[in-house]
């Protein structure tokens, strides 16, 4: 029976015309499957349901998705990642519906240092957003150059983030940029890919990141998420929302703030 399956022209263009056509007559799709976004369960021949392709090195693993919670499309993950999901969940569901265990901040440019992240709720003119706070262990250099400084800001200025000296308002949207929920659990921030093509990831988590319910139902409010990032030593781990929010405002008064909306990918 034909499956209601939307597969997108990136992920047919990695799967191949008669692959894609097989799984749109219900040939290799399942009827029935657990949404890779929130682990419900979706039947692909009554609703709409998106092929997820997760991509490693050496192995692909297409997942299944109601289509209200994700889009079809292909997402870049390490072949560590895509086997470790493969393990640890081969016993409830086959290979074609694993969902990838994305990973903790992936090493940055040359001094190693890591991007710490944090969610919190963010009050702007009396309502809650949800928010992602960045900040680098290190110093982030210029790719390609040696020495001394920290290009981070600057980076993100140029990807068209925008410098905050207050936190006044919602930033900008991010075109091209989203971030990803599966599970409920934040897995990762995607960017566009070089020349246009697939997005991957800018940041991932090491082991999937619980939100809390409260940011969870902003994001799916909002269908957006607020990222702030600051340099090294900025912000800090702060214990509670009231002092990650001081810490943002004195980040951004002292120009050291750079901020823009992303889109949700999953819920």
């Amino acid at each position: 029976m034909p499956r209601m399956l939307d597969v997108s022209d990136e992920v047919r263009a990695e799967i191949g015309d008669e692959e894609a056509d097989r799984l749109l007559a219900g040939e290799n799709a399942p009827g029935s499957y657990d949404c890779t976004s929130c682990r419900t369960p979706g039947d692909s021949e009554r609703e709409p349901t998106s092929t997820v392709l997760f991509i490693g090195e050496e192995t692909a693993v297409l997942a299944f998705a109601h289509a209200g919670c994700l889009p079809s499309q292909v997402v870049q993950v390490t072949e560590e990642q895509l086997q470790g999901a493969v393990r640890s969940i081969g016993g409830d569901i086959s290979a074609d519906a694993a969902v990838p265990a994305v990973t903790e901040p992936e090493k940055s440019v040359p001094e190693q240092a890591v991007l710490g992240v944090t969610s919190g709720l963010v009050l702007i003119a009396g309502e809650l957003h949800p928010a992602l706070v960045v900040e680098p262990t290190a110093p982030i250099v210029r790719p390609g150059t040696t020495g001394i400084g920290d290009d981070f800001l600057p980076l993100l200025i140029e990807q068209g983030f925008m410098p905050l000296t207050e936190l006044t308002g919602v930033p900008p949207v991010q075109h091209g940029w989203s971030v990803l929920l599966a599970m409920g659990q934040l897995h990762a921030v995607l960017q566009p890919g070089p020349d246009g093509g697939q997005p991957v990831a800018w940041w991932q988590a090491h082991q999937p990141l619980q939100v809390t319910d409260g940011w969870r139902a902003a994001a799916n409010k909002h269908q957006q998420v607020l990222m702030y990032a600051a340099p090294v030593g900025s912000i800090g781990r702060q214990p509670r929302e009231d002092l990650l929010r001081d810490a943002l405002d004195k980040a951004a008064a002292n120009g050291k703030l750079v901020a823009a909306a992303l889109p949700l990918a999953g819920t």
